[in-house]
Protein backbone atom coordinates (compact mmCIF):
# COMPACT_ATOMS: atom_id res chain seq x y z
CA UNK A 1 0.00 0.00 0.00
CA UNK A 2 1.27 3.51 -1.16
CA UNK A 3 1.80 6.47 1.52
CA UNK A 4 -1.29 8.30 -0.46
CA UNK A 5 -3.50 4.88 0.03
CA UNK A 6 -3.36 3.77 -3.24
CA UNK A 7 -2.13 0.31 -4.35
CA UNK A 8 0.94 0.05 -6.00
CA UNK A 9 0.11 -0.04 -10.12
CA UNK A 10 2.37 -2.52 -11.73
CA UNK A 11 5.90 -1.63 -13.39
CA UNK A 12 4.78 0.74 -16.21
CA UNK A 13 3.73 -0.40 -19.73
CA UNK A 14 2.53 -3.88 -17.95
CA UNK A 15 -0.86 -3.66 -16.51
CA UNK A 16 -1.84 -0.76 -19.03
CA UNK A 17 -1.64 -3.24 -22.32
CA UNK A 18 -2.83 -6.12 -20.49
CA UNK A 19 -6.34 -4.29 -19.45
CA UNK A 20 -6.57 -2.52 -23.07
CA UNK A 21 -6.22 -6.15 -24.10
CA UNK A 22 -9.09 -6.78 -22.18
CA UNK A 23 -11.14 -4.00 -22.25
CA UNK A 24 -11.49 -3.24 -18.93
CA UNK A 25 -11.54 0.48 -19.29
CA UNK A 26 -13.48 0.63 -16.01
CA UNK A 27 -10.34 -0.83 -14.05
CA UNK A 28 -8.30 1.92 -16.17
CA UNK A 29 -9.98 4.57 -14.98
CA UNK A 30 -9.85 4.20 -11.52
CA UNK A 31 -5.74 4.06 -11.56
CA UNK A 32 -4.22 6.32 -8.94
CA UNK A 33 -2.85 9.29 -10.98
CA UNK A 34 0.25 8.82 -9.10
CA UNK A 35 1.88 7.02 -6.31
CA UNK A 36 4.27 7.85 -3.44
CA UNK A 37 7.21 5.85 -2.50
CA UNK A 38 10.93 6.75 -1.18
CA UNK A 39 13.86 7.55 -3.44
CA UNK A 40 15.99 4.63 -2.87
CA UNK A 41 17.78 4.59 -5.95
CA UNK A 42 19.78 7.06 -7.54
CA UNK A 43 17.19 7.65 -10.48
CA UNK A 44 14.43 8.53 -8.48
CA UNK A 45 17.10 10.90 -6.29
CA UNK A 46 18.48 12.69 -9.54
CA UNK A 47 15.06 13.11 -10.62
CA UNK A 48 13.71 14.67 -7.56
CA UNK A 49 17.16 17.10 -7.52
CA UNK A 50 16.38 17.95 -10.99
CA UNK A 51 12.83 18.86 -10.72
CA UNK A 52 14.33 21.06 -7.72
CA UNK A 53 16.27 22.57 -9.74
CA UNK A 54 13.92 23.36 -12.50
CA UNK A 55 11.49 25.09 -9.88
CA UNK A 56 13.32 26.52 -7.14
CA UNK A 57 16.39 27.87 -9.55
CA UNK A 58 14.53 28.65 -12.88
CA UNK A 59 11.31 29.02 -12.15
CA UNK A 60 11.25 31.01 -8.72
CA UNK A 61 14.71 32.26 -8.69
CA UNK A 62 15.24 31.46 -5.17
CA UNK A 63 18.67 30.13 -5.40
CA UNK A 64 21.28 31.02 -7.83
CA UNK A 65 22.80 27.83 -9.73
CA UNK A 66 21.46 24.74 -7.69
CA UNK A 67 19.45 24.45 -3.92
CA UNK A 68 21.55 21.76 -2.55
CA UNK A 69 22.75 22.13 0.68
CA UNK A 70 23.91 20.38 3.99
CA UNK A 71 20.42 17.99 4.29
CA UNK A 72 21.18 16.55 0.59
CA UNK A 73 24.54 15.03 1.56
CA UNK A 74 23.31 13.74 5.31
CA UNK A 75 22.68 9.98 5.16
CA UNK A 76 19.85 10.08 7.80
CA UNK A 77 17.30 12.75 4.98
CA UNK A 78 15.08 10.54 3.62
CA UNK A 79 13.21 11.66 0.26
CA UNK A 80 9.96 10.70 -0.80
CA UNK A 81 8.73 11.43 -4.42
CA UNK A 82 5.48 10.98 -6.20
CA UNK A 83 5.92 9.06 -9.94
CA UNK A 84 2.75 9.60 -12.51
CA UNK A 85 1.26 6.32 -14.43
CA UNK A 86 4.69 6.13 -16.69
CA UNK A 87 6.72 6.11 -13.71
CA UNK A 88 7.87 9.88 -14.34
CA UNK A 89 8.76 11.82 -10.79
CA UNK A 90 6.58 14.81 -10.71
CA UNK A 91 6.95 15.81 -7.17
CA UNK A 92 9.23 14.55 -4.24
CA UNK A 93 10.09 16.29 -0.63
CA UNK A 94 12.86 15.03 2.14
CA UNK A 95 12.65 14.90 5.64
CA UNK A 96 15.22 14.10 8.41
CA UNK A 97 16.68 14.68 11.44
CA UNK A 98 16.85 18.79 12.24
CA UNK A 99 20.24 18.59 14.15
CA UNK A 100 23.57 16.57 13.72
CA UNK A 101 24.82 14.23 16.01
CA UNK A 102 22.09 11.46 17.64
CA UNK A 103 18.58 11.66 16.16
CA UNK A 104 16.66 13.17 19.95
CA UNK A 105 13.04 12.98 17.75
CA UNK A 106 13.06 16.37 16.14
CA UNK A 107 12.26 16.03 11.97
CA UNK A 108 12.55 18.74 9.35
CA UNK A 109 11.52 18.89 6.20
CA UNK A 110 11.13 20.69 2.94
CA UNK A 111 12.01 21.15 -0.50
CA UNK A 112 8.82 20.11 -1.42
CA UNK A 113 8.42 19.99 -4.96
CA UNK A 114 5.42 19.44 -7.91
CA UNK A 115 6.11 19.55 -11.58
CA UNK A 116 4.67 22.44 -13.21
CA UNK A 117 2.21 20.15 -15.15
CA UNK A 118 1.20 17.78 -12.35
CA UNK A 119 -0.25 20.85 -10.18
CA UNK A 120 -4.00 21.10 -9.37
CA UNK A 121 -6.80 18.59 -8.92
CA UNK A 122 -4.36 15.82 -8.19
CA UNK A 123 -3.11 16.55 -5.01
CA UNK A 124 0.28 15.70 -5.87
CA UNK A 125 1.76 18.33 -2.73
CA UNK A 126 -0.77 17.21 -0.53
CA UNK A 127 0.02 13.82 -0.46
CA UNK A 128 3.22 14.16 -0.61
CA UNK A 129 3.01 16.01 2.93
CA UNK A 130 0.73 13.56 4.53
CA UNK A 131 3.50 11.12 3.32
CA UNK A 132 6.04 12.81 4.94
CA UNK A 133 4.24 13.24 8.50
CA UNK A 134 3.77 9.72 8.60
CA UNK A 135 7.21 8.73 7.76
CA UNK A 136 8.45 11.48 10.27
CA UNK A 137 6.26 9.81 13.30
CA UNK A 138 6.91 5.71 12.21
CA UNK A 139 10.66 6.89 12.35
CA UNK A 140 9.97 7.85 15.84
CA UNK A 141 9.85 12.12 15.64
CA UNK A 142 8.38 14.10 18.01
CA UNK A 143 9.04 17.55 16.77
CA UNK A 144 8.47 17.60 12.89
CA UNK A 145 9.05 21.20 11.30
CA UNK A 146 8.90 22.29 7.69
CA UNK A 147 9.97 26.19 6.64
CA UNK A 148 7.35 27.01 3.91
CA UNK A 149 6.61 29.69 1.30
CA UNK A 150 4.37 32.19 2.65
CA UNK A 151 2.14 31.66 -0.32
CA UNK A 152 2.15 27.97 0.79
CA UNK A 153 0.77 28.36 4.75
CA UNK A 154 -3.06 27.85 4.11
CA UNK A 155 -1.93 24.79 2.26
CA UNK A 156 -0.24 23.31 5.42
CA UNK A 157 -3.12 24.72 7.85
CA UNK A 158 -5.54 22.85 5.69
CA UNK A 159 -3.53 19.82 6.41
CA UNK A 160 -3.81 20.00 9.83
CA UNK A 161 0.00 21.72 10.76
CA UNK A 162 0.40 25.21 13.19
CA UNK A 163 2.17 28.27 12.23
CA UNK A 164 4.75 28.82 14.70
CA UNK A 165 6.06 32.06 13.49
CA UNK A 166 7.69 34.02 10.36
CA UNK A 167 11.12 33.02 9.05
CA UNK A 168 13.07 34.60 5.52
CA UNK A 169 14.82 31.94 3.30
CA UNK A 170 16.76 32.92 0.39
CA UNK A 171 15.45 36.60 0.96
CA UNK A 172 12.12 35.61 0.62
CA UNK A 173 8.94 35.06 3.65
CA UNK A 174 8.71 31.97 4.64
CA UNK A 175 6.61 30.61 7.81
CA UNK A 176 7.85 28.23 10.22
CA UNK A 177 4.86 25.32 10.50
CA UNK A 178 4.90 22.64 12.85
CA UNK A 179 3.07 19.17 12.79
CA UNK A 180 1.11 18.50 15.79
CA UNK A 181 2.03 14.62 17.19
CA UNK A 182 -0.08 13.91 19.57
CA UNK A 183 2.02 10.33 21.03
CA UNK A 184 2.72 11.36 24.16
CA UNK A 185 -0.70 12.37 25.04
CA UNK A 186 -2.73 9.42 23.72
CA UNK A 187 -0.38 7.10 25.32
CA UNK A 188 -0.96 8.83 28.79
CA UNK A 189 -4.55 9.06 28.24
CA UNK A 190 -4.97 5.76 26.81
CA UNK A 191 -3.26 3.97 29.56
CA UNK A 192 -4.27 6.57 33.28
CA UNK A 193 -7.39 8.89 31.84
CA UNK A 194 -9.92 6.89 32.95
CA UNK A 195 -8.48 6.34 36.94
CA UNK A 196 -10.00 9.06 38.64
CA UNK A 197 -13.70 8.87 37.14
CA UNK A 198 -13.85 5.01 37.53
CA UNK A 199 -11.88 5.07 41.39
CA UNK A 200 -13.54 7.88 42.72
CA UNK A 201 -16.40 6.11 44.87
CA UNK A 202 -13.87 4.18 46.46
CA UNK A 203 -11.40 7.31 47.92
CA UNK A 204 -9.25 4.87 49.56
CA UNK A 205 -6.12 6.85 49.23
CA UNK A 206 -4.16 7.27 52.34
CA UNK A 207 -3.99 11.52 52.15
CA UNK A 208 -0.40 12.52 50.21
CA UNK A 209 -0.28 9.39 48.53
CA UNK A 210 -3.28 9.95 45.89
CA UNK A 211 -1.83 8.08 42.43
CA UNK A 212 1.02 6.64 44.25
CA UNK A 213 2.42 3.41 42.62
CA UNK A 214 2.10 1.80 46.33
CA UNK A 215 -0.38 2.10 49.44
CA UNK A 216 1.06 2.28 52.63
CA UNK A 217 -1.56 0.32 55.17
CA UNK A 218 -2.79 2.36 58.02
CA UNK A 219 -1.02 1.95 61.83
CA UNK A 220 2.20 0.21 60.15
CA UNK A 221 5.53 0.12 58.39
CA UNK A 222 4.38 -2.07 55.43
CA UNK A 223 3.42 -0.60 51.92
CA UNK A 224 1.89 -3.28 49.27
CA UNK A 225 1.71 -2.73 45.69
CA UNK A 226 -0.48 -4.73 43.14
CA UNK A 227 0.50 -5.16 39.72
CA UNK A 228 -1.78 -7.57 36.92
CA UNK A 229 -0.37 -8.31 33.75
CA UNK A 230 -2.42 -7.79 30.16
CA UNK A 231 -4.02 -11.34 29.39
CA UNK A 232 -2.30 -11.67 26.33
CA UNK A 233 1.08 -11.16 27.38
CA UNK A 234 0.47 -14.12 29.86
CA UNK A 235 -1.22 -16.35 27.13
CA UNK A 236 1.26 -15.94 24.18
CA UNK A 237 4.70 -14.98 26.79
CA UNK A 238 3.98 -17.09 29.97
CA UNK A 239 8.09 -17.17 31.00
CA UNK A 240 7.97 -13.09 30.50
CA UNK A 241 5.05 -12.36 31.88
CA UNK A 242 5.60 -14.45 35.29
CA UNK A 243 9.05 -12.29 35.35
CA UNK A 244 7.51 -8.84 34.38
CA UNK A 245 4.83 -9.74 37.06
CA UNK A 246 7.95 -9.48 40.04
CA UNK A 247 9.62 -6.64 38.52
CA UNK A 248 6.39 -4.03 37.88
CA UNK A 249 5.69 -4.54 41.60
CA UNK A 250 9.32 -4.70 43.07
CA UNK A 251 9.91 -1.40 41.15
CA UNK A 252 6.91 0.31 42.45
CA UNK A 253 8.22 -0.44 46.11
CA UNK A 254 11.16 0.39 44.98
CA UNK A 255 9.90 4.01 43.80
CA UNK A 256 8.46 4.57 47.35
CA UNK A 257 11.77 3.66 49.12
CA UNK A 258 10.60 0.17 50.85
CA UNK A 259 12.80 -2.85 50.59
CA UNK A 260 10.31 -5.93 49.58
CA UNK A 261 9.00 -8.38 52.23
CA UNK A 262 7.28 -10.79 50.02
CA UNK A 263 4.96 -11.48 46.95
CA UNK A 264 1.61 -12.94 46.59
CA UNK A 265 0.43 -14.38 43.07
CA UNK A 266 -2.75 -14.81 41.39
CA UNK A 267 -2.71 -16.84 38.40
CA UNK A 268 -5.07 -18.31 35.93
CA UNK A 269 -3.99 -20.40 33.10
CA UNK A 270 -5.49 -23.28 30.50
CA UNK A 271 -3.78 -26.02 32.19
CA UNK A 272 -0.96 -27.05 34.10
CA UNK A 273 1.69 -27.11 31.74
CA UNK A 274 0.48 -23.13 31.20
CA UNK A 275 0.82 -22.43 34.32
CA UNK A 276 3.99 -23.75 35.32
CA UNK A 277 5.86 -21.60 32.46
CA UNK A 278 4.36 -18.47 34.30
CA UNK A 279 5.32 -19.98 37.55
CA UNK A 280 8.91 -20.41 36.00
CA UNK A 281 9.63 -16.88 35.03
CA UNK A 282 7.60 -15.48 38.25
CA UNK A 283 10.32 -17.94 40.66
CA UNK A 284 13.18 -16.86 38.14
CA UNK A 285 12.84 -13.29 39.07
CA UNK A 286 11.61 -13.51 42.57
CA UNK A 287 15.50 -15.20 43.03
CA UNK A 288 17.19 -12.52 40.80
CA UNK A 289 15.49 -9.68 43.05
CA UNK A 290 15.94 -11.43 46.54
CA UNK A 291 12.10 -11.47 47.54
CA UNK A 292 10.29 -14.57 48.57
CA UNK A 293 6.79 -15.77 47.23
CA UNK A 294 4.67 -16.23 50.30
CA UNK A 295 1.45 -17.63 48.51
CA UNK A 296 -1.60 -16.75 46.23
CA UNK A 297 -4.03 -18.87 44.50
CA UNK A 298 -3.99 -20.54 41.15
CA UNK A 299 -6.80 -21.90 39.11
CA UNK A 300 -6.84 -24.32 35.63
CA UNK A 301 -8.90 -24.50 33.15
CA UNK A 302 -9.72 -20.14 32.94
CA UNK A 303 -8.62 -17.72 30.39
CA UNK A 304 -4.60 -16.41 31.11
CA UNK A 305 -4.50 -13.69 33.60
CA UNK A 306 -2.03 -13.02 36.22
CA UNK A 307 -1.62 -10.52 38.91
CA UNK A 308 0.80 -10.10 42.04
CA UNK A 309 0.64 -8.37 45.18
CA UNK A 310 4.00 -7.02 46.80
CA UNK A 311 4.75 -5.86 50.43
CA UNK A 312 7.16 -3.85 51.61
CA UNK A 313 8.34 -1.92 54.38
CA UNK A 314 9.56 1.77 54.86
CA UNK A 315 8.94 4.21 57.64
CA UNK A 316 8.84 7.14 55.18
CA UNK A 317 7.85 6.44 51.79
CA UNK A 318 8.48 8.65 49.31
CA UNK A 319 5.52 10.19 47.81
CA UNK A 320 4.18 10.77 44.09
CA UNK A 321 2.95 14.01 44.75
CA UNK A 322 6.21 16.14 46.70
CA UNK A 323 7.44 17.24 44.27
CA UNK A 324 6.92 21.77 44.04
CA UNK A 325 7.59 24.30 41.42
CA UNK A 326 11.70 24.66 41.13
CA UNK A 327 12.18 21.09 41.74
CA UNK A 328 14.96 19.39 39.15
CA UNK A 329 13.71 16.23 37.28
CA UNK A 330 16.28 13.62 37.34
CA UNK A 331 15.34 10.23 35.37
CA UNK A 332 17.23 7.38 36.65
CA UNK A 333 17.29 4.25 33.92
CA UNK A 334 19.25 1.09 32.87
CA UNK A 335 20.17 1.72 29.40
CA UNK A 336 21.43 -1.97 28.96
CA UNK A 337 19.36 -4.68 27.62
CA UNK A 338 17.30 -4.27 24.05
CA UNK A 339 13.60 -4.29 22.82
CA UNK A 340 12.10 -7.23 24.18
CA UNK A 341 11.65 -9.60 20.86
CA UNK A 342 7.56 -9.53 19.85
CA UNK A 343 7.53 -5.90 21.67
CA UNK A 344 9.75 -3.84 19.84
CA UNK A 345 8.96 -0.06 20.56
CA UNK A 346 6.70 -1.06 23.48
CA UNK A 347 9.06 -3.13 26.09
CA UNK A 348 12.37 -2.22 26.84
CA UNK A 349 14.36 -5.79 28.18
CA UNK A 350 16.98 -4.55 30.72
CA UNK A 351 16.82 -6.88 33.64
CA UNK A 352 16.27 -10.58 32.12
CA UNK A 353 19.98 -10.43 32.12
CA UNK A 354 21.39 -8.77 34.95
CA UNK A 355 22.76 -10.07 37.66
CA UNK A 356 20.70 -10.05 41.22
CA UNK A 357 23.46 -7.83 42.67
CA UNK A 358 22.98 -5.28 39.96
CA UNK A 359 18.97 -5.40 40.18
CA UNK A 360 19.08 -5.02 43.80
CA UNK A 361 21.35 -2.39 43.41
CA UNK A 362 19.12 -0.46 41.04
CA UNK A 363 15.94 -1.30 43.01
CA UNK A 364 17.54 0.01 46.67
CA UNK A 365 18.69 3.29 45.68
CA UNK A 366 16.20 5.45 46.30
CA UNK A 367 15.62 4.32 49.74
CA UNK A 368 18.97 5.49 50.60
CA UNK A 369 18.68 8.91 48.68
CA UNK A 370 15.06 9.67 49.42
CA UNK A 371 14.27 12.42 47.17
CA UNK A 372 10.95 14.81 47.91
CA UNK A 373 9.16 12.92 44.88
CA UNK A 374 9.39 9.74 42.71
CA UNK A 375 7.33 7.64 40.21
CA UNK A 376 8.46 4.79 38.83
CA UNK A 377 7.84 4.97 34.97
CA UNK A 378 4.81 3.08 34.13
CA UNK A 379 2.47 1.96 30.98
CA UNK A 380 2.35 5.50 30.52
CA UNK A 381 5.79 5.85 29.29
CA UNK A 382 8.49 8.58 30.74
CA UNK A 383 6.77 11.54 29.54
CA UNK A 384 3.13 10.05 30.54
CA UNK A 385 4.66 8.97 33.91
CA UNK A 386 6.40 12.56 34.85
CA UNK A 387 2.45 14.09 33.90
CA UNK A 388 1.47 11.88 36.42
CA UNK A 389 3.66 13.40 38.98
CA UNK A 390 2.95 16.44 37.94
CA UNK A 391 -0.21 16.05 38.66
CA UNK A 392 -0.23 14.93 41.99
CA UNK A 393 2.39 17.51 43.01
CA UNK A 394 -0.09 19.99 41.73
CA UNK A 395 2.47 21.80 39.22
CA UNK A 396 3.83 21.49 35.56
CA UNK A 397 6.83 20.38 34.01
CA UNK A 398 9.49 20.63 31.18
CA UNK A 399 11.47 17.58 30.25
CA UNK A 400 14.83 19.05 28.35
CA UNK A 401 14.46 15.98 25.46
CA UNK A 402 18.45 16.13 24.44
CA UNK A 403 19.17 15.29 28.13
CA UNK A 404 17.12 12.30 28.77
CA UNK A 405 19.18 9.85 29.01
CA UNK A 406 18.20 6.84 26.47
CA UNK A 407 19.82 3.66 24.67
CA UNK A 408 21.08 4.36 20.81
CA UNK A 409 18.72 1.36 19.88
CA UNK A 410 15.12 3.58 20.68
CA UNK A 411 14.23 6.24 18.88
CA UNK A 412 12.89 9.13 21.25
CA UNK A 413 9.20 8.50 20.15
CA UNK A 414 9.12 5.22 21.19
CA UNK A 415 11.79 5.54 24.43
CA UNK A 416 9.39 8.16 26.26
CA UNK A 417 6.69 5.94 25.51
CA UNK A 418 7.87 2.34 26.17
CA UNK A 419 8.03 0.16 29.05
CA UNK A 420 11.56 0.74 30.12
CA UNK A 421 13.01 -2.44 32.60
CA UNK A 422 14.11 -0.05 35.26
CA UNK A 423 13.74 3.83 35.08
CA UNK A 424 12.62 6.10 37.75
CA UNK A 425 11.86 9.78 37.96
CA UNK A 426 12.51 11.78 40.93
CA UNK A 427 12.05 15.35 41.65
CA UNK A 428 13.69 17.46 44.51
CA UNK A 429 15.84 20.75 45.39
CA UNK A 430 18.29 21.38 42.41
CA UNK A 431 21.70 20.35 44.22
CA UNK A 432 20.34 16.69 45.38
CA UNK A 433 22.16 13.88 45.06
CA UNK A 434 21.54 11.43 42.15
CA UNK A 435 20.29 7.51 42.83
CA UNK A 436 23.70 5.20 43.66
CA UNK A 437 21.41 2.60 40.94
CA UNK A 438 24.50 -0.18 39.97
CA UNK A 439 24.52 0.11 36.54
CA UNK A 440 21.77 2.44 35.60
CA UNK A 441 22.14 6.24 33.98
CA UNK A 442 21.34 9.53 35.29
CA UNK A 443 21.14 12.67 34.52
CA UNK A 444 18.89 15.93 35.31
CA UNK A 445 16.35 16.52 32.11
CA UNK A 446 14.05 18.84 33.12
CA UNK A 447 12.77 21.23 35.74
CA UNK A 448 8.75 21.26 37.81
CA UNK A 449 7.04 24.89 37.13
CA UNK A 450 4.28 26.40 37.86
CA UNK A 451 0.54 25.34 35.75
CA UNK A 452 0.41 21.85 34.74
CA UNK A 453 0.79 19.50 31.94
CA UNK A 454 4.58 18.55 30.27
CA UNK A 455 6.21 20.40 27.85
CA UNK A 456 9.15 19.14 26.12
CA UNK A 457 12.05 21.72 25.66
CA UNK A 458 14.20 21.24 22.53
CA UNK A 459 17.42 22.81 21.99
CA UNK A 460 16.81 25.88 20.18
CA UNK A 461 14.76 26.67 23.02
CA UNK A 462 10.83 26.07 21.53
CA UNK A 463 8.84 23.71 24.12
CA UNK A 464 6.03 21.71 22.33
CA UNK A 465 3.59 20.21 24.23
CA UNK A 466 3.79 16.34 25.52
CA UNK A 467 0.69 16.47 27.98
CA UNK A 468 -1.77 19.00 28.05
CA UNK A 469 -3.19 18.64 31.51
CA UNK A 470 -3.83 16.13 33.63
CA UNK A 471 -3.15 12.62 33.09
CA UNK A 472 -5.25 10.31 35.45
CA UNK A 473 -7.52 12.81 37.10
CA UNK A 474 -7.17 11.56 40.33
CA UNK A 475 -6.09 14.99 41.80
CA UNK A 476 -3.11 16.41 43.87
CA UNK A 477 -1.84 14.20 46.63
Amino acid sequence: MYLDGSAAPPASGEAPDILALLGDRSTLARQPAFHIEEADGHGGLRAYRRLRRDVFVHEQELFSGHDLDDWDTDPRTLVLIARDRTGTVVGGVRLGPATGGPDIGWWQGGRLVVAPAARGAHGIGAALVRAACARAEAEGALRFDATVQARNEVLFRRLGWQRVREVTVADAPHVLMRWPIGRIAAQASAAKAALGPLLAPLATATPGFVGDDGAPVPGTDVLAACDAIVPSMVERDPEWAGWCAVLVNVNDLAAMGASPLGLLDALGARDAAHAARVLAGLGRAARAYGVPVLGGHTQLGVPAALSVTALGRTRHPVPGGGGRPGHAVRLTADLGGAWRPGYRGRQWDSTSHRRADELRAMTGALAVTRPAAAKDVSMAGIAGTLGMLTEASGCGAVLDVAAVPRPPEAAMGDWLTCFPGYAMLTADVPDAPPLAAGPAADAVCGVLTTGEGVGLRWPDGDITEAVTATVTGMGTA
